[in-house]
């Protein structure tokens, strides 16, 4: 059984030059349904255009010899084909031709496992953003207690972003898929007039868009594909290091699945390692290390640089393997995610009551100012974190919070639980986008 996930598996040398041959049937059939070839050479060229059908030691030493692997391929196929059909195998074309129309067809397989699994993704995070919309907790901006929110609002967010990420993957489909025929230097020369035919032709066989300037230089779509996968790869991190954090038992908010018999660790049996987000966390950082080299990959000599043709197909490649795995990787994190509501709570009364200043100043500020209110509150915030004494007791101890609030008014106020703003309305609101966004892509 191969241990390749199903995205590497796409990448290998076999998968890639079947796909290379994939590509030359297509051309030829779309060539031969205009009359540029024979049909019967068409035909020919797809019974024996099968990579088991190869003599794979002719192959090895041909590659050998001449270092170009599209050329010991072609020469190959050409040798098993009856006649002379072999002689029309990869007519007018080039070897970027064939091996980047063939790399992006890879990469769409990919990107439809990519949606698919974004899909699962989105309907996890929303079940778990409508379930926890109430489950009050302590939010936090630079690693301090800031004002409460819920654990679906912190989801929502996620949900946010990803579906940012989806609309974008959607919109990049008709820019990124686009089959390039042109011939050495990109002009159509050896076809002349029936080039256009022939390009619409080669596109439809693979279902693709044109490339209508087929430059071999132009790799701006390609590059902006690498990005895109690099920011969502951002987003997926960004919640496997907060399930890392949130999981340490000094927080113990959320917790991947461990499942039984899960080992942590050779010497400390007591360990339940974050396993899935310490997988995103070290996949993820590929896939955005490639966003340079593919951004460098647009600049070229003349009408085609050979060496910026390759930095391109390893940073298309690389980013794509790792965001699906990582992607896969985070499915089954959330669908085994496990939330804590009761430490949620007792963190979030850690500060007892100092998260809601924001609170108190602002019902304060409606009376005295905002400004004066402020002030109030932070002498008694500053003094409660010095003294160890509550903030209730110190918010009295001023004159000018006393003069205008009661103890029973502050202790309302203090109830951290009923000051997490729209958190629930945006859970509900970003679970209802989230679902709706699946069911859509389920529907495509």
């Amino acid at each position: 059984m191969s241990s390749l996930s199903p995205f590497a598996a796409l990448f290998t040398e076999d998968s890639i030059y079947q796909t290379w041959l994939d590509v030359e049937v297509a051309l030829a059939a779309a060539q031969a349904e205009l009359g540029v070839i024979p049909a019967a050479a068409a035909a020919e060229i797809a019974a024996k255009a099968k990579l088991e059908l190869v003599d794979r030691a002719g192959f090895a030493s041909h590659l050998e010899q001449t270092g170009h692997a599209l050329v010991s391929l072609v020469w190959q196929v050409d040798k098993l084909c009856a006649g002379d059909a072999g002689g029309y195998l990869h007519w007018g074309a080039t070897t970027v031709n064939i091996t980047q129309t063939a790399l992006l067809l890879l990469v769409r397989r990919a990107h439809r496992m990519i949606q698919r699994d974004l899909a699962a993704l989105l309907r996890h995070l929303a079940g778990h953003a409508d379930a926890t919309r109430d489950f009050a907790m302590a939010g936090r901006t630079h690693g301090q207690h800031a004002l409460p929110i819920t654990f679906g609002f912190k989801v929502a967010t996620w949900i946010d972003e990803l579906l940012r990420h989806d609309e974008r993957l959607r919109q990049l489909e008709p820019r990124t898929f686009r089959a390039m025929y042109g011939g050495g230097a990109g002009t159509l020369a050896s076809l002349g007039d029936d080039g256009p035919a022939v390009q619409r032709g080669f596109a439809e066989q693979l279902n693709m868009a044109v490339m209508e300037l087929p430059a071999r230089t132009a790799r701006d779509h390609l590059a902006e594909y690498v990005a895109a996968l690099a920011m969502l790869c951002g987003t997926l991190a960004r919640i496997a290091r907060e399930v890392y954090t949130l999981m340490k038992p000094e927080y113990g908010e959320a917790e991947e699945a461990v499942p039984p018999g899960a080992v942590g660790s050779s010497t400390m049996p007591q360990k339940r390692n974050p396993k899935l987000c310490m997988l995103i966390l070290q996949l993820t950082p590929r896939a955005r290390a490639q966003v340079a080299p593919a951004l460098e990959s647009l600049e070229s000599d003349h009408e085609e640089d050979g060496s910026q043709c390759h930095v391109m197909e390893h940073a298309m490649t690389e980013a794509v393997t790792a965001t699906g795995d990582a992607l896969q990787a985070a499915v089954a994190l959330a669908a085994g995610l496990h939330t804590d509501r009761e430490r949620m709570r007792r963190n979030l009364d850690l500060s007892r009551g100092l998260i809601v200043s924001e609170r108190v100043m602002m019902v304060l500020g409606g009376r005295i100012g905002r400004q004066l209110a402020h002030d109030a509150v932070y002498d008694a915030a500053q003094r409660a974190h010095r003294t160890g004494s509550t903030f209730a007791e110190e918010l009295l101890a001023e004159p000018e919070v006393a003069a205008h609030l009661n103890a029973e008014q502050i202790g309302e106020l203090l109830d951290a639980s009923r000051y997490t703003g729209l958190s629930a309305h945006f859970a509900r609101q970003a679970a209802a986008a989230a679902r709706a966004a699946a069911d859509r892509g389920a529907a495509e």
